[in-house]
């Protein structure tokens, strides 16, 4: 029997989805799911959920549920990391202390100075779950979904030695959603794809062989296309290169957008994606869902029927892959830098195409990115550099380094003014970080 292990299990929408898909696998219908969260009421909840997946599939899967986390890496072969460290009430000041500044935020979760800082106050908990598992299954495969994922993986690289890696789900559906823009079926569609988390880019988007490049180029000539995402439709009309992440979260990774209430007014308004560009967008999810959060569940659980579809994420393929009928799988997984990216900083977080099979991991190199894109990318690798060796220092003036050269953040203030910014936000943050007092 494989045990899988979820910490932070009551990220509902992710556990539910993710353990629906493992059971899609034949090899793990008899498995053991254990859900370990430390808030009990929400543990309950994904409980209930997950047997009423098991109940509707008739899968004789095992399910537990526990607060203690040791109890829940014993025996585990895969692990899978979905917590939330703090809460909205941190969260707004992520946000609303740049915005004081003057430097406009949507969703604050992968870098610049919002990014950061819920990576400092997530790496002493994601250390903490990595300890435990080198004690308990220094074996099992782990699975990273916690933001800022770049950040967290490269810190949890560098200080531990089991074997993680991070997921993001922006590189499938952007392919997806590009051929749906073409008229192309996703069987026919193949793409290199490389850089790092959120700021990676289609080196080759290929259709029935073909590149597919000019088809995208001539969708966008559409105004319903265009304007369902704005941002990176215009970094790629202007670099060449499609980017795997939303306009939402690109529109605070560069100078370009955001600086101006009028380019804000532009790009960052209008957009009909999933996520848009409004300041604070994610901030305002959080209080949603801590409003709203039980109501939701409870409707799902009320639900005559459960759909046993496997989704687009790659936990289950990965763990099928290695322990499940050993289907060799490919993915874009994000990984330390050991020249697979050759302009990039070596030993930084890089996501990169990987092929998993019963042996492992097999990290494909790409070789060196397009220029203007190594530029961008070497300026927020780098940083993201700053800021781990400024949590693993415990270093203050690093992680000032690291938000100075943000770009976002430099197009906006002065040296000085980020300056107070960032002391303003360790002040915010002084109960999460003592070591840096």
């Amino acid at each position: 029997m494989r045990k899988i292990t979820f910490i932070g299990a009551g990220s509902f929408d992710f556990t539910r989805e993710l353990v629906r898909d493992i059971l899609t696998y034949p090899a793990f219908r008899d498995a053991c799911i254990c859900l370990m969260d430390i808030n009990e009421e929400r543990l309950a909840f994904i409980q209930k959920a997950c047997e009423k997946i098991r109940d509707a599939g008739d899968y004789p899967v095992t399910i537990q549920a526990t607060t203690d986390r040791k109890k829940a890496l014993e025996g585990a072969d895969g692990v899978v990391i979905t917590v939330l460290t703090a809460g909205p009430d941190i969260f707004r000041t992520d946000i609303e202390i740049p915005k004081k500044y003057g430097v406009d935020i949507c969703v604050g979760d992968t870098r610049g100075p919002a990014g950061i800082f819920r990576f400092l106050r997530s790496a002493p908990v994601l250390l903490d779950i990595c300890r435990d598992i080198e004690a308990i299954c220094p074996e099992a495969y782990v699975l990273n979904y916690t933001n800022p994922m770049a950040l967290n993986c490269r810190f949890l690289q560098e200080t531990t030695k089991v074997k993680v890696t991070g997921l993001c789900h922006s590189v499938q559906h952007t392919a997806k959603m590009l051929a749906d823009w073409i008229g192309a079926d996703m069987k026919d569609v193949k793409y290199r794809c490389a850089g790092i988390n959120h700021m990676a880019f289609y080196l080759d988007y290929k259709w029935k062989g073909e590149d597919a490049y000019p088809l995208i180029r001539k969708a966008m000539e559409r105004e319903e296309i265009y304007n369902e995402e704005q941002v990176r439709n215009q970094l790629y009309l202007h670099l060449d290169y499609y980017p795997t992440e939303s306009s939402g979260h690109n529109s605070e990774y560069y100078p370009w957008f955001r600086k101006r209430e009028d380019l804000i007014e532009q790009y960052c308004t209008h957009s009909t994606g999933w996520n848009p560009g409004e300041h604070a967008y994610i901030l305002k999810e959080y209080f949603r869902r801590q409003n709203e959060w039980k109501i939701d569940i409870e409707k799902w659980l009320e639900a005559d029927t459960v759909d046993l579809e496997r989704g687009q994420e790659y936990a289950a393929c990965i763990f099928n892959a290695l322990f499940g009928d050993e289907t060799p799988f490919d993915f874009n997984g994000n990984v330390r830098n050991e020249g697979f990216i050759d302009n990039l900083p070596q030993g930084c977080c890089v996501e990169v195409p990987v092929t998993v099979t019963k042996a492992g991991y097999e990290i494909h190199p790409v070789g060196k990115l397009p220029d203007q894109l190594a530029v961008m990318t070497n300026t927020a690798a780098r940083s993201e550099e700053l800021a781990v060796k400024g949590c693993i220092n415990h270093d203050k003036h690093m992680i000032y380094h690291s938000i100075l050269f943000d770009p976002l953040t430099a197009a906006v203030l002065s040296m000085d003014e980020i300056q107070d910014m960032v002391d303003e936000m360790f002040q915010a943050n002084k109960a999460y970080l003592p070591w840096f007092q």
